[in-house]
């Protein structure tokens, strides 16, 4: 099951240690997954912040489509 983090710092953190980032762009929202070994963690975030905190995570980033 994913986990939901809400505090974006501690998602930068997790980062570094994730595989692969995946940026899900939609109408009000942008969900953002991490998915590290052991663990899928996921963020919503609104549209005008998601840009600069993909631009702080350490993994490789993926968009995905709708």
């Amino acid at each position: 099951m994913p986990s939901e983090i809400t505090d974006v710092d501690k998602f930068v953190a997790l980062s570094a240690k994730a595989k692969q980032c995946q940026v899900k762009r939609l109408k009000d929202t942008v969900k953002l997954k991490l998915r590290t070994p052991g663990q899928l963690f996921t963020l919503k975030i609104e549209p005008l912040r998601a840009d600069e905190i993909i631009k702080k995570l350490q993994c490789t980033i993926i968009e995905t489509e709708k």
